[in-house]
């Protein structure tokens, strides 16, 4: 009596659920455009040229539909890893110098702002006029 035995993916986070002939909803959704950029435009190259440079036309139109459907590397889509070839070969700097924060120049630089603070603030208590001093009494124009 020989057994039946079903693999069983341990990682069940790379299991993606199938809906029409086995192929998931990016796919299916995928195949669909590739079908309507491709057949329409097999007729129309079939009316100017041969049905073989028709046929190589269309697959030319098809292929990138097909490779957004297939496409996946550790995890990423083929949009994914484009986007970020373009980020990283054209907008990204091409050179990025290793720079280092200095502890002690960065203590110095935060010496020098709060003496600058400091500064401000002896500056414009200097210029504020001094209020006379009332002793216990308060007046209510102090407090509005």
């Amino acid at each position: 009596m020989a057994a039946s035995y079903i693999s069983v993916p341990r990682d069940l986070t790379k299991v993606k659920s199938k809906l029409v002939f086995n192929l998931t909803k990016r796919q299916l959704i995928c195949f669909s455009v590739a079908a309507l950029f491709g057949v329409p435009s097999f007729f129309l190259i079939k009316q100017i040229a041969s049905v073989s440079t028709a046929a190589i036309g269309m697959m030319v139109i098809m292929m990138p539909f097909f490779f957004l459907a297939m496409y996946e590397k550790n995890g990423q889509h083929l949009e994914v890893i484009l986007g970020h070839l373009i980020e990283a070969t054209f907008i990204r700097p091409k050179e990025r110098p290793y720079k280092t924060d200095n502890y002690y120049a960065a203590l110095h630089r935060y010496a020098e702002a709060e003496r600058d603070i400091n500064n401000i603030v002896m500056y414009n208590e200097a210029m504020r006029p001094e209020k006379k001093k009332k002793g216990r009494e308060e007046n209510l124009d102090d407090f509005f």
